[in-house]
């Protein structure tokens, strides 16, 4: 009954989708449901220097992780041909762009997940999901710098191209996505598993408010035409 089984079908054909699932639908209900929560929850107060330089490297260098991501994974491969990109060119450019971005991202997490782990103060204010999911981002940043290592080894971008059809293949509903990284190294495996799980924790830790900083621009076009502003001196007298 189970001669075919094969985990990599679990992992990375059937799970994606339950990541997405859990990330969109728990997302909408902890709004819904707990919006109060709905929060970074900021410690700046307690230890501000570390925490100004941490959050520093960690924000800017995970921001051009995260976007180098979506740009490198989602790009369709015909764009890359139809602009005469060579896939080496594009890999050579996740190295040297990634690579230090990954390790600018590195430092401040573990300078933000010391303060969080070593600073009596700050640990009693710190939930246990804010620990696991900053421990979980420092091993995935880990596990990402790792794969560099062979990344190296197919600088003709051979696997980069595998991993893109992999990941259009999953938005487009293509079942058979998982056959795309199934002989891919460990390593490659474990960052793509570890990143769903990261996917299915953010609606249920303070990650949440990433949301928030991708809605801004869109309250801010959508506000209301006019706010009305009037000084102190025109306002009405209060009643005596």
């Amino acid at each position: 009954m189970f001669a075919n089984f094969d985990i990599n079908f679990i992992l990375f054909g059937v799970m994606p989708y339950v990541a997405l699932t859990v990330f969109l639908v728990g997302s909408i209900a902890r709004y819904e449901r707990d919006p109060f929560t709905w929060k970074s929850s900021s410690s700046q107060l307690l230890r501000r220097k570390q925490l100004i330089w941490g959050s520093i490297l960690f924000h800017v260098g995970i921001l051009t992780v995260f976007f180098g991501h979506l740009i490198g994974l989602f790009t369709p491969v015909w764009v890359l041909d139809a602009l005469g990109i060579p896939y080496a060119l594009k890999q050579w450019m996740a190295v040297l762009i990634g690579g230090p971005a990954g390790i600018a991202a590195l430092i401040g997490a573990t300078m933000l997940l010391h303060r969080r782990l070593f600073d009596p103060r700050i640990r009693v204010t710190s939930s246990y999901p804010d620990i696991i999911i900053m421990g979980l981002i420092w091993l995935q940043l880990a596990i990402g710098l790792l794969t560099i290592t062979q990344t190296l080894q197919h600088m003709d971008g051979s696997e980069m191209v595998r991993f893109m059809m992999w990941s259009q293949s999953v938005v487009t509903w293509n079942l058979n996505a998982w056959v795309t990284v199934i002989d891919v190294h460990w390593l490659y495996k474990l960052h793509i598993f570890l990143g769903l799980i990261i996917t299915m924790l953010f609606p249920f830790t303070r990650l949440v408010h990433i949301w928030s900083g991708f809605a801004a621009p869109f309250r801010f076009l959508l506000r209301p035409g006019y706010q009305i502003v009037r000084s102190r001196r025109t306002a009405p007298l209060a009643r005596r």
